[in-house]
């Protein structure tokens, strides 16, 4: 199968050669070992991009952080990139609902939570919707030309995580103070999230993400307000997607058996992602209860096994989530979140080649 079509098989829940396989978000000492040079990634360190930015200029940038992260995918065999929005020089950076309003909105301290959240949806509404930058999805352009010069084709997975509620104190207490001003935020969150959409599936992008964290090791907030202010503006967007033949994919850590029902079937999504192992959220559970509805994309733990366990551990667990997530297509294999500086390299590629091993792949052999 090529890398194409084993991710398709595996969101239409169709029978696969292997499980594919790619990364979330790749940075620290794994990233720059495996891209063999200077790497620098906007969504991990936006204060050396920019600075790379000033040296090199945009274009230059932009081309080197296409072709280190195609390098590394080609190295580790990837069947899919997961790309953001890129920052756009003197304009800042786009896509991040929140970084957005800090960035660009200075809020008073001094007012109640309800008062700044209708301030920051005032301003949102001035400043950011309907103008949203062609400038921004350059990136994907950028990986569309190279991916072609080298002969690959790989299906871009692309965020439009605007529903999270993670940790915006404000939006929580306004939630219960004034549910009409909470209700608004969500809803403009709806209409940015369908602008960045909308452009995406102008470049052939099919596979979205949607939502954004609201749990931890519990929700943070309660099932009733999950299922009244976000599972139906999260609903439009997966409707949306769907009537473009694309995928959507519903996205947060944390422990969500108790919503479970409606972040999947309330939410009318077609994916999972960011399957929080350490949570309590494991992989064969879920694909015995959804694996005919749901692609599951995890579940390797970056926090706490990738980080601190034993690699003989890590290749246990991931031979372990390779079984649970076999059959019918329906799982993706990837880390539950960003591999950062806490990761060794040793424990990434521990997991790395416990993946290749139990396809009969050759390992992965870094030259010194």
């Amino acid at each position: 199968m090529t890398n194409r079509e084993r991710i398709f098989a595996a969101f239409n829940h169709m029978e696969v050669d292997r499980t594919p396989i790619f990364e979330y978000l790749l940075g620290g000492e794994c990233a720059k070992a495996l891209a063999k040079r200077a790497y620098i990634d906007y969504t991990i360190d936006l204060t050396a991009w920019n600075n790379s930015v000033d040296e090199l200029g945009f274009s230059e940038t932009l081309r080197r952080y296409v072709s280190a992260k195609l390098d590394i995918s080609e190295l580790l065999g990837h069947d899919m990139l997961y790309v953001c929005p890129n920052p756009v020089p003197k304009k800042g950076y786009f896509y991040d609902p929140l970084v957005t309003v800090d960035t660009f909105f200075s809020l008073d301290s001094s007012a109640d939570p309800v008062e700044r959240v209708q301030i920051r949806n005032e301003k949102v509404r001035e400043e950011f919707l309907e103008k949203t930058s062609p400038d921004s999805f350059a990136v994907y352009a950028e990986f569309q030309d190279q991916m072609a010069d080298r002969g690959i084709d790989l299906p871009i997975f692309a965020p439009a995580y605007f529903h999270g509620i993670w940790n915006d104190v404000d939006l929580m207490q306004t939630v219960l103070l004034s549910p009409e001003v909470a209700k608004e935020h969500f809803k403009i969150a709806t209409i940015r999230a369908k602008q960045i959409i909308d452009q995406y599936l102008g470049q052939d992008i099919q596979i979205i993400g949607i939502g954004g964290d609201f749990a931890g090791k519990v929700p943070l907030i309660s099932p009733e307000v999950y299922r009244e202010f976000i599972v139906p503006e999260v609903r439009i967007l997966a409707d949306h997607i769907r009537s473009h033949n694309g995928f959507s994919v519903n996205a947060t850590d944390g422990n969500i058996w108790s919503v479970i029902d409606d972040f999947i079937y309330g939410c009318g999504v077609d994916a999972y992602m960011e399957i929080d192992y350490s949570a309590g959220m494991t992989i064969g559970k879920l694909k015995e209860r959804f694996g005919e509805r749901l692609t599951l994309m995890g579940n390797m733990d970056c926090g706490t096994i990738l980080t601190y366990a034993k690699e003989s551990e890590i290749a246990e667990i991931t031979h372990t989530i390779l079984d649970e997530g076999w059959g019918n297509g329906g799982h993706i294999f990837t880390a539950s979140n960003a591999i950062t500086s806490s990761v060794p390299l040793h424990n990434y590629l521990a997991m790395v080649n416990a993946y290749r091993n139990h396809f009969s792949v050759d390992p992965i052999k870094l030259k010194d």
